[in-house]
């Protein structure tokens, strides 16, 4: 078991919201190795993530995706993303809470929506969803992230006003918990 401090950091939250992002600027910031689990799946099936839907279908995708994320839980002084749906699984919860910090990076869905003509080529699960039916994903998932252990909300923030504040918050927890 890792000490507080070097205790892997999870980013969880939307697709969309800026886990992948804020992940890279706080991993570089704290000279840690980010990894972003849908890229690695992507690596491993050499196709982006719409395809291993399309083609492996989303149950191979998720069996890869808990079996990656349980596996770089279990090391330390790492930045993770998990996808979007990652944490609708009870099994990668319970992994990432227990071995990890878990930071949920929250948005409005008004924030949100104005990102959507950016994901939605390259997001299977909102293809061929209304609006509404997006929006209902979204607060469905909201119930979801608000397990973690820090929550931030990045609406109209920049990259490095989020890291800044998530690191701030991560030295001042490592100083109380060691």
């Amino acid at each position: 078991m890792s000490s507080y401090r070097e205790k892997s950091i999870v980013f969880i939250g939307f697709m969309g919201s800026g886990k992948t992002t804020i992940g890279e600027q706080v991993a570089k910031k704290l000279y840690r190795d980010f990894v972003d689990i849908d890229e690695e799946i992507e690596k491993e099936y050499g196709m982006p993530v719409i395809d291993i839907f399309k083609v492996h279908g989303e149950e191979a995708f998720r069996s890869k995706e808990k079996e990656l994320i349980k596996g770089y839980c279990e090391r330390p002084l790492k930045i993770i993303s998990v996808g979007g749906g990652a944490f609708m699984n009870e099994e990668i919860r319970e992994v990432c809470l227990q071995n990890c910090i878990v930071f949920f990076l929250d948005l409005s869905f008004n924030a949100w929506k104005e990102r959507l003509t950016l994901l939605l080529p390259s997001r299977p699960v909102l293809q061929g969803k209304s609006i509404e039916e997006i929006e209902e994903l979204f607060y469905k998932r909201q119930g979801i992230y608000a397990d973690h252990n820090s929550k931030f909300t990045t609406d109209h923030l920049d990259i490095d006003e989020v890291s800044d504040y998530l690191i701030k918050s991560l030295k001042t927890s490592w100083d109380l918990y060691s």
